[in-house]
C-alpha cells in the first residue's frame, strides 16, 4: 500500500483536531469580548477600540510569512515544525491573562495601551502555534478525501470550541459581580485550555518515518515575506482561496464582534448571546460531517461556493432585527451556522492541494510560507472585522460606557448593529463566492500531483 493510498490512523486526526480548541478559543474570545471589554468596562472609546485590536493583528500579519519561512527551514533541518509551535502553546495562557488583567482605576488611554501591549504578546504566541499548525495537513496526507476528512474533524472540534468559549467565556465572566474580576477568571480559565489543545496538536507534527523535503535555502528574515509574496504572486489558485476566504473572516469577524453588541442592544438581554452561540454552533458540529459527503460528491470547490451561499442568504434575512427584533432570529442563525461548517472545513481542506500543486510545480516544499500567509490574510480578516463594527457604531453614534454604569442608545445606534450585524457581512461573502470562481483545482489535478510527487510513493 502507497502513502497515496493509506488513510490517516484515528490517532493523528484527533490529535490534529484538538489543536482547534486553541484555535477556536482564541479566535472565538478575544473577537467576542475584547473590544466590548475595552468600551463598556474600560471606558475606551469604540474607534480607539477598533484601533487597539487591529494593531495587534497588523502585528501578526507581519510576522507570520517569516514564522512560516522559518518553519520550513526547521522542518528541513529537524524533520518537524513541533518546537515553535510548542512555545506558542505555552507563552499565549500568560499573555492571554495578561490582556484581562488591567487594574481597577487605570485611566481609560492607559487601559488601551495595557490592553494592546499584552494583546499583542498574546497574538504572537498564538502564531507560533498557528503558522506550522496550518502547514501539516499537506505533509500528513496527500489524498484529496482523507484531507478532507482531517480538517472536517478539525472543523467539529473547532465549532465545539467556539460553543464552549462563545458561551462559556461570558457566562463565566457573568458568575463575579466584579466585571474586571470576571474577566480576569474568565482569561486564566480560557487560556490554560486554548494552552493544552495547542500542546496536545503538537505531537502530530513529528514526522519521523517521512525524510524532510527541500526547503527554501535562504536564511534572511525578510526571505519570509518574499517567499509569501512570491507564492501570491505565482499560484493563481492561492489567490483565489485566500481572497474568499479574507472576505469570510472579515464577514465573520464582523458578526463575531457584534454578537454581544446584539444581544444587548438589539434583542435586550446580555445573556441571549449564549443563545445565539448555541444557535450557531450547534448545527455546525452536526452538520460537518455532511459537508464532508458534499465535497466527496461534487467536489471541495462547488461545496464551498454552496455553503457560502447559504450563509450569506441567511445573514441577509437577519436585517429584518432593524424593525422587529426577536427570538426569530436564532433560525436564520442556525442556518447560517449549518453553512458555516462547510465554509470552514471544505477551503482549510483546499488549502494542503494549494500547497502541493504549488510544490509539484516548483519542486521545492514552501508549506511554512503558505501557511504565514494564509495566517496572516485569516487573521487581518477577523481584525478588520471588529474594526469595521467599531467604525459603524463610531458612525451611528455609539455611547461607551465604564464599569457598571449604563447608558441609553439611539435607534440609529441600535439599527446601526443590527445592519452591521446582517447586511454587510452577506454582501462581503457573496463577493467571496464571486472571487472563488477563480480557483482551478479539481480532484483529478490533486491526485494527479500526489502520484507524480516521490515523497508519496513509498511503499
Amino acid at each position: 500500500m502507497t502513502a497515496v493510498e493509506r488513510p490517516l490512523s484515528r490517532g493523528v486526526v484527533a490529535r490534529y483536531a484538538i489543536g482547534s480548541i486553541g484555535t477556536g478559543g482564541f479566535a472565538t474570545l478575544p473577537g467576542l469580548v475584547l473590544v466590548y471589554y475595552l468600551t463598556d468596562t474600560l471606558g475606551v472609546s469604540a474607534l480607539i477600540a477598533g484601533l487597539v485590536v487591529t494593531a495587534a493583528k497588523v502585528w501578526d500579519v507581519v510576522i507570520d510569512p517569516w514564522i512560516g519561512a522559518r518553519s520550513d527551514r526547521a522542518l528541513a533541518r529537524t524533520g518537524t515544525r513541533r518546537t515553535w509551535m510548542l512555545v506558542g502553546a505555552i507563552a499565549l495562557p500568560v499573555g492571554f491573562a495578561l490582556t484581562f488583567a488591567v487594574p481597577a482605576g487605570l485611566a481609560p488611554g492607559a487601559s488601551g495601551v495595557w490592553v494592546f501591549v499584552a494583546f499583542l504578546a498574546t497574538a504572537t504566541a498564538f502564531s507560533l502555534f498557528q503558522v506550522p499548525y496550518i502547514a501539516l495537513p499537506a505533509e500528513l496526507t496527500p489524498d484529496y478525501d482523507e484531507r478532507t476528512r482531517l480538517l472536517t474533524w478539525r472543523v467539529v472540534v473547532l465549532t465545539i470550541a467556539i460553543l464552549l468559549f462563545g458561551a462559556g467565556g461570558p457566562e463565566l465572566r457573568r458568575a463575579f459581580a466584579d466585571e474586571q474580576v470576571g474577566y480576569l477568571v474568565m482569561a486564566i480559565v480560557a487560556g490554560l485550555v486554548i494552552g493544552a489543545g495547542m500542546f496536545v496538536s503538537a505531537g502530530t507534527a513529528k514526522r519521523s518515518d517521512v525524510p524532510p523535503p527541500a526547503a527554501p535555502a535562504a536564511a534572511k528574515p525578510a526571505d519570509g515575506y518574499r517567499e509569501g509574496l512570491l507564492a501570491l504572486r505565482r499560484s493563481l489558485p492561492f489567490r483565489a482561496l485566500l481572497g474568499a476566504f479574507v472576505l469570510q473572516g472579515l464577514a465573520t469577524g464582523l458578526m463575531l464582534a457584534g454578537a454581544q453588541f446584539v444581544a444587548t442592544w438589539v434583542l435586550d438581554s446580555e445573556a441571549a448571546v449564549t443563545l445565539l452561540f448555541i444557535a450557531l454552533i450547534a448545527p455546525a458540529v452536526l452538520l460537518a460531517p455532511v459537508w464532508q459527503r458534499v465535497a466527496g460528491r461534487v467536489g471541495k470547490e462547488r461545496g464551498f461556493r454552496l455553503a457560502s451561499l447559504v450563509f450569506a442568504v441567511a445573514a441577509l434575512s437577519m436585517v429584518v432585527l432593524v424593525w422587529a427584533p426577536g427570538p426569530w432570529v436564532y433560525l436564520p442563525v442556525a442556518v447560517a451556522g449549518a453553512a458555516y461548517a462547510g465554509m470552514q472545513s471544505l477551503p482549510m481542506a483546499m488549502l494542503p492541494d494549494v500547497i502541493s500543486h504549488d510544490a509539484r510545480q516548483t519542486g521545492v516544499d514552501r508549506a511554512g510560507s503558505f501557511g504565514g500567509v494564509w495566517t496572516a490574510g485569516e487573521t487581518a480578516g477577523m481584525a478588520l472585522g471588529a474594526t469595521l463594527l467599531t467604525v459603524v457604531l463610531a458612525l451611528t453614534g455609539y455611547l461607551e460606557s465604564v464599569g457598571a454604569s449604563t447608558v441609553t442608545q439611539s435607534p440609529t445606534a441600535i439599527a446601526g448593529i443590527a445592519v452591521a450585524f446582517s447586511v454587510i457581512p452577506a454582501v462581503l461573502v457573496l463577493v467571496s463566492v464571486v472571487v472563488l470562481r477563480a480557483y482551478p483545482l479539481r480532484r483529478a489535478d490533486v491526485n494527479a500531483d500526489a502520484a507524480a510527487s516521490p515523497e508519496w510513493s513509498t511503499p
